[in-house]
C-alpha cells in the first residue's frame, strides 16, 4: 500500500505542477483534476468510515467546483472578454469556483466536516498544499475585487464565531485555517511575495503542530490537558500560539508584513478586521494553554527519561524558538 501513497502523492504533486505551470485555461483544469483523482485515494487510505465519508465528501465539493470553473473558462473563450457585461459576471463565477475548491467563506462549508474524518497528515496535505493550485490560477486569472473583499471579510469573521466551543482539535484547525486564509487571500490580493511568505511560513507550522498531534494521538481537546508529559504540554501550547501569530513568535512574522504593507498603501478597515479577528484566535489558544498549564500544575517535576515521541516534540518546538529567534535578531 506505501508503493501505491507514493505513486498518487507523485500524481498530486504533478497536477498542481500542471496547474502553476500551464499557460491555457484547459491545462490548467487538467492540473486540477488530476490533483483530485489522485488525493482521493490517499485520503481514503486509512480505511475507516470517517475517511471514506471525507473522502466523499471533499470529492463532491471539488468535482462541483471544477465544473463551475470548467463552465467559466469555456465562457472566457467563447465570448468577447472586453465585453463588461459577459466578462465580469464570468470572473464573479470563476472567482467563485476557486474560491470553494480552497475552503474560503462562504463556501466553506465542506472543509470542516472534511478535515473531521481524515488523520493529521491527510489534514495538513488538505489544508496546505491542496490550496496551491487554485490560488495560484486566482493570482493569474481575472480578480473581482469586491467579491475577494467580501470572502477575506467573511474567512476572518465567520471562523472566529464557529471556532467557539469547539471540542475536535481537527475542526478547531480546519476554522483556525480558514482564518489563515483570510490572511492568505488579502496578501495574494496586493502582493504574491508576500503571499509566498505567509504560506510558506504557515506550512511549516502548521507541519509542526500537526505532527505533535499525530505524535502524541491528540483528537480533542480534552486529551492536551491530559498528556502525560508537561513538556509536550508546554510545546503544544507554544506550537499553537505560534500558530495564532502572537507576537514576537514566528506567526507574527508574515502579519506584521502584511499589515504593514496595507497601512503604508493607505488600507485601514480591512487590516484592522483581520487584526481583531486573529487577537480572539488567539485568545482561545491562551485559554487551552492556560487549562493545560493548570492541569499539569502537580507534574511539574520533570524526569530525563523521556520517551521518543516528546523527544520528537521538543526538537520541533526548539526549531520553533530557533526561527523566532532568528526572526527577532532580522
Amino acid at each position: 500500500m506505501k508503493i501505491y501513497s507514493f505513486m498518487f502523492m507523485n500524481m498530486v504533486i504533478l497536477g498542481t505542477m500542471v496547474t502553476t505551470t500551464a499557460y491555457s485555461w484547459m491545462a490548467m483544469w487538467l492540473g486540477l483534476e488530476i490533483n483530485l483523482m489522485s488525493i482521493i485515494p490517499i485520503l481514503a487510505s486509512t480505511k475507516t468510515p470517517k475517511s471514506a465519508e471525507a473522502s466523499i465528501k471533499y470529492f463532491i465539493s471539488q468535482a462541483i467546483a471544477s465544473l463551475i470553473l470548467l463552465m467559466s473558462m469555456i465562457s472566457l473563450n467563447l465570448f468577447d472578454q472586453l465585453n463588461f457585461w459577459i466578462s465580469n459576471p464570468t470572473m464573479w463565477i470563476m472567482n467563485s469556483a476557486l474560491l470553494l475548491k480552497m475552503g474560503a467563506a462562504p463556501l466553506h462549508f465542506w472543509f470542516p466536516e472534511v478535515l473531521s474524518g481524515l488523520s493529521w497528515m491527510n489534514c495538513f496535505t488538505v489544508m496546505t498544499w491542496q490550496k496551491i493550485a487554485p490560488m495560484s490560477i486566482l493570482m493569474n486569472s481575472f480578480i473581482d475585487k469586491t467579491l475577494i473583499t467580501m470572502s477575506i471579510i467573511l474567512s476572518a469573521l465567520i471562523s472566529v464565531i464557529l471556532i467557539f466551543n469547539q471540542s475536535n482539535m481537527r475542526k478547531i484547525m480546519a476554522y483556525s485555517s480558514i482564518n489563515h486564509l483570510s490572511w492568505m487571500l488579502t496578501s495574494m490580493f496586493y502582493s504574491s511575495n508576500l503571499w509566498l511568505i505567509y504560506f510558506s511560513i504557515y506550512s511549516i507550522i502548521n507541519l509542526m503542530l500537526t505532527i505533535m498531534f499525530k505524535l502524541n494521538s491528540i483528537n480533542s481537546v480534552n486529551q492536551i490537558f491530559f498528556l502525560k508529559s508537561s513538556l509536550n504540554k508546554i510545546f503544544s501550547s507554544i506550537s499553537m500560539l505560534t500558530l495564532a501569530g502572537m507576537p514576537p513568535t514566528l506567526g507574527f512574522m508574515p502579519k506584521w508584513f502584511i499589515i504593514q504593507f496595507l497601512t503604508m498603501n493607505k488600507y485601514f478597515m480591512l487590516p484592522l478586521i483581520l487584526i481583531i479577528s486573529t487577537i480572539i484566535t488567539l485568545s482561545i489558544y491562551f485559554s487551552l494553554a492556560i487549562s493545560a498549564f493548570t492541569l499539569s500544575i502537580n507534574q511539574m517535576k520533570l524526569k530525563m527519561n523521556f520517551s521518543m515521541n516528546t523527544k520528537i516534540t521538543l526538537i520541533f518546538s526548539f526549531g520553533l524558538i530557533l526561527s523566532t529567534l532568528a526572526f527577532n535578531l532580522i
